[in-house]
């Protein structure tokens, strides 16, 4: 027994710190089970509080958002009560209005129902009265016709006819005025500009002869020329295609003969002989020989001192030899080259004041008689012999051709440099002294020009002035009036350009004159 109690008190030692530390867990567990109650509970009270607040809160916030709901309704019932009598008001002021105006149209309604009651009955009294007027009107028309002896169709194109001559009385009149007012303003530009053009070149004419005059040392000179028999003057002649005219002249020949080169190729010839001094058959040919080559080297420099002086470059010198060969040709006593230089001078000075083309202009100018040259070795007029000339030769510029081919007005122009050119050939041509014809041709053209005046209806007489450079016509002043005087001298002036051959411009004036008188007895 002892030692069971022996047993177990060692064993209750033994083993008990185990059991203080279980008897501490133990003790502990439950400490702590009961503070966690104890804390349980506690929050279960505190959340029961908060939930009590919670509660008397959401009650409280809940009767004053009822109470705010309830007045923020108030409110607004009141404005929509305010609005809805706003509306209300206006509502019947616009029926009032409409009222108002229903009444208005209706009266208008009225006004109108009783205007158009009115204008029918107007109406009607309108027809009524347009029918008394048309009956009135045809009678008088019946008398008008019985008295006038015409009916309403002839009355018509009477009355149509003479307006038409009123018209064409008007039209002319007014046609006459404004031709005045550009001829006025044109003739003062185109003299300013011939002017200045005129001024400006300063080309040298000579008049030239069908004979050329070869001085001598001596009159034994004579005998020598002429030769054995007359062989010498025979063969010089038959070699030079001239005349050599030995006369009583002393210490003179003259050499005779229209082809200019001919004569002139004979001139050097001659002069060449008379200074050798050996005069026979053969040594006569050897210098008409050495005088032809000398004539084609002197032409060819005569050519080229032309488009020097002219400003003309780049021509073929075939071109440039037979320019040199128009220095021996002459056009009624005028001669071609020194005409030409004049025409590309002023056609150049000219384009230069109007801005045209001067290059154009000058080179047309030097050109536009180049087929006198040689018109006398192949057929055909001037133009068309030079035109062929120039394709031939290489100037193939169209504004270049057209000018030369219009410069006698035979086509329309269609160039300013082809006017220019037309204007230079003319001014040059006309300038007195410039050329000449016989008196025979003078008298003759003189007399064309006249009857040529005379042959219009109404013209009392014509007079050709200023060696046929103006013709005055002078008209019956009963039979012409102002309008008509204007148009016979456009008409005469195309019958001129189309019927008569002339140099220059002829100014065509027609003069009518009324005159009043009385006698006072």
């Amino acid at each position: 027994m002892d030692k069971i109690y022996e047993l177990i008190y060692w064993g209750v030692f033994r083993f008990l710190p185990v059991i203080g530390v279980l008897a501490g867990l133990i003790g502990g567990y439950f400490i702590r089970k009961y503070i966690a109650e104890a804390r349980i509970q506690s929050a279960e009270k505190e959340a029961e509080k908060i939930k009590q607040d919670a509660k008397r809160e959401a009650e409280s916030t809940k009767k004053e958002i009822i109470l705010e709901a309830k007045e923020e309704a108030h409110t607004f019932k009141e404005e929509a009560n305010n609005e809805i009598q706003e509306r209300r008001a206006e509502l019947q002021k616009l029926e009032n209005r409409l009222v108002k105006k229903e009444d208005a149209l209706d009266k208008k309604e009225e006004k109108l129902e009783t205007k158009e009651s009115n204008l029918e009955q107007w109406e009607k009294q309108l027809a009524k009265e347009e029918e008394e007027i048309e009956t009135i009107k045809e009678k008088q028309k019946q008398k008008l016709e019985e008295v006038a002896g015409m009916n309403e169709e002839e009355a018509r194109n009477y009355l149509l006819s003479k307006q038409e001559e009123k018209l064409e009385h008007e039209y002319a009149r007014k046609i006459n005025e404004k031709e005045a007012e550009l001829r006025e303003k044109a003739d003062k530009k185109a003299r300013e500009i011939i002017s200045i053009a005129i001024q400006q070149c300063a080309a040298d004419h000579v008049t030239e002869n069908t004979v050329s005059v070869v001085d001598l040392p001596s009159d034994d000179m004579k005998g020598r020329i002429i030769g054995r028999e007359g062989r010498n003057i025979r063969a010089f002649e038959s070699l030079t295609g001239v005349d050599l005219i030995i006369d009583d002249t002393p210490e003179a020949v003259v050499i005779s003969g229209f082809d200019p080169m001919r004569r002139e190729v004979a001139r050097i010839a001659l002069e060449k002989l008379i200074v050798d001094g050996r005069i026979h058959p053969a040594r006569i040919e050897e210098m008409v020989e050495k005088a032809e080559d000398e004539l084609d080297n002197h032409i060819r420099e005569i050519g080229e001192e032309a488009t020097f002086d002219s400003g003309v470059h780049g021509l073929h010198a075939e071109l440039i030899k037979n320019l040199g060969k128009l220095k021996f040709r002459t056009s009624y006593g005028q001669n071609v080259l020194q005409h030409s230089l004049e025409v590309s001078q002023l056609a150049g000075i000219m384009a230069s004041e109007l801005n045209a083309d001067v290059n154009v202009a000058r080179r047309a100018g030097l050109l536009h008689d180049i087929g006198k040259a040689i018109d006398h070795e192949v057929e055909g007029p001037h133009i068309d012999i030079g035109l062929n000339l120039l394709e031939k030769y290489g100037e193939n510029k169209d504004s270049v051709l057209h000018a030369v081919e219009a410069h006698h007005g035979d086509i329309e122009f269609k160039s300013v440099e082809a006017v220019l050119v037309a204007a230079g050939d003319a001014i040059s041509a006309a300038r007195p002294g410039a050329r000449k014809e016989t008196l025979e041709s003078y008298i003759k053209r003189l007399e064309e020009l006249e009857d040529l005046g005379k042959s219009f209806d109404g013209v009392k007489n014509s007079y050709a002035i200023q060696a046929g450079r103006e013709i005055r016509v002078i008209v019956e002043s009963e039979k012409i009036d102002d309008a008509e005087a204007s148009k016979i001298s456009r008409d005469l002036s195309g019958e001129i350009e189309e019927n008569l051959d002339y140099p220059g411009q002829i100014k065509v004036v027609v003069i009518r004159e009324q005159r009043a008188v009385e006698y006072a007895k």
